[in-house]
């Protein structure tokens, strides 16, 4: 790696890039050869499996810098910075293949969302002339990596090597994250394994009650838009990408777990109607959460609240709605919920001492920024908490669907227990069949209702810059 300098840039002689290499072009491979090819890289050589040999060719044709090659072995022996973007269940297996055939004193890394696999298999079978420089991209292909936590894992390298993966990824425009591979899982469990478990037993939920929740008026404007555009958003997107942090990840698997339990122990005191057991255990969990702060004290620490505001939220509900926003006494004819998914997530975090809000610029995928400010607009009202709990004790309309939800969430928990990927693929593919119809659709909106939390949030940070 010597002879490549630290500071080229996709303006330099051809001769004096670094050969990228790309190995994996599923969805993030291909985002990542999109992004260099744009930036101007002249020598990127990418490969999937032998049998997709000649259809990658053809999407390829013609595409500035790219060079298709026929497997990882081809990649490896040429590449400067090698990076595998295969599923973490598969990892080993990949890198036990190629890993020996990496050219002398090339960088590699991994877009794996779990990192244990990755680095035990990068420490197993890479040779040890080659240095280790990982990565992770904290956010989906659709979406910009503008702005976007990008984690960089310097492993076995040298600070020279860390700077020209630096360079060779600046065009994404994304913020690096320095972590360690323990400290990477630990932060992409407390972000992610809360969140997903939330989304996926919304789900299942809808799915088991044979409803589309934005077609009967339950679930339209503000907080439920929220809800609705992401549990679509995560069942659009590939099984696999939630399968490995859940099952993999043994931080995820412990978090899940209490995910369940807080779920269901809240749901039993709904039905007990336990007024004050209820009340004190979810004023006990904002307590530990949000420190009993309401709103506005987030402006006094320098920080505004994640949450749009529900007029703007309005303008991405897929619901029937009268053309423009809402109206408040529109809104409010909508039965009130007891937000039971949210009530679990911040409980589960509080019984497990987790502070999100630790992470939030550290390293927050879209969807937990946008998840943990729907809690803290939830939380930090004393009115908005307190309509939530009176309508989880004593309002019975969305009754059945927080029965599914506790069902749900109850068997996403079991169902990671067993470590078992077929069982997860199964029931993934199952509820997401169910709401295909309408990926098109979220993927658009949700893209749009990201877009502007990024927009409102740097909006505010201009505002709060001296």
């Amino acid at each position: 790696m010597s002879l490549i300098k630290t500071y080229v840039t996709p303006d330099s002689p051809v001769e004096e890039q670094p050969a990228i290499g790309l190995i994996g072009m599923g969805a993030m491979g291909n985002m990542y050869a999109r992004y260099l090819s744009m930036a101007g890289w002249k020598k990127i050589y990418i490969c999937d499996l032998p049998s997709k040999y000649e259809s990658l060719k053809t999407q390829y044709e013609g595409v500035p810098g790219i060079h298709v090659l026929k497997d990882g072995h081809l990649v490896s022996r040429v590449s400067d910075w090698i990076m595998y973007s295969v599923e973490a269940e598969y990892i080993d297996r990949v890198v036990a293949q190629y890993g020996p055939s990496t050219k002398v004193g090339a960088i590699v890394a991994g877009q794996t969302s779990v990192k244990a696999p990755e680095k035990a298999a990068f420490e197993k079978y890479l040779p040890e002339d080659v240095e280790i420089v990982s990565c992770h991209s904290l956010h989906g292909p659709t979406v910009s990596p503008v702005g976007q936590p990008l984690v960089l894992i310097q492993h076995r390298a040298k600070d020279e090597s860390l700077r020209l993966v630096e360079q060779i990824l600046r065009s994404f425009g994304s913020r690096y994250v320095y972590l360690s591979y323990d400290d990477h899982d630990i932060v992409t469990a407390n972000t992610q394994a809360v969140t997903h478990a939330a989304f996926l037993s919304m789900g299942t939920a809808w799915h088991s009650s044979l409803s589309y929740p934005w077609e009967h008026g339950l679930y339209v404007g503000g907080i439920e838009t929220v809800k609705v555009n992401i549990m679509l958003r995560i069942y659009s997107n590939k099984w696999h990408v939630y399968a490995g942090l859940a099952i993999l990840n043994p931080s995820a698997r412990v978090q899940i777990d209490q995910f369940a339990r807080s779920t269901t122990e809240i749901f039993k005191l709904m039905l007990a109607s336990d007024a004050a057991g209820l009340r004190a255990r979810i004023y006990d969990a904002r307590r530990i959460v949000f420190r009993d702060a309401p709103a506005a004290d987030a402006h006094a620490h320098g920080r505004s609240p994640i949450l749009l505001s529900e007029d703007v939220l309005d303008r991405f509900s897929l619901g029937n709605k009268p053309s423009g926003a809402l109206s408040p006494a529109s809104r409010q004819s909508a039965p009130p919920n007891s937000h039971l998914s949210l009530l679990a997530m911040v409980d589960c975090w509080a019984r497990l001492g987790i502070q999100p809000f630790e992470h939030l610029d550290l390293a927050a995928t879209p969807i937990f920024r946008l998840w943990i400010g729907v809690a803290e607009y939830l939380f930090r009202s004393e009115a908005r908490l307190d309509a939530a709990i009176h309508a989880a004790l004593y309002e019975t309309t969305h009754r059945s669907d927080d029965l599914e939800f506790v069902v749900g969430a109850r068997g996403w928990s079991q169902c990671i227990s067993f470590g078992n990927f077929e069982l997860y693929k199964e029931r993934f593919l199952h509820t997401s069949a169910f709401f295909e119809s309408r990926f098109e659709e979220a993927t658009k909106v949700g893209s749009a209702m990201i877009q502007a939390l990024m927009d409102s949030s740097t909006d505010v940070e201009k505002k709060l810059s001296p």
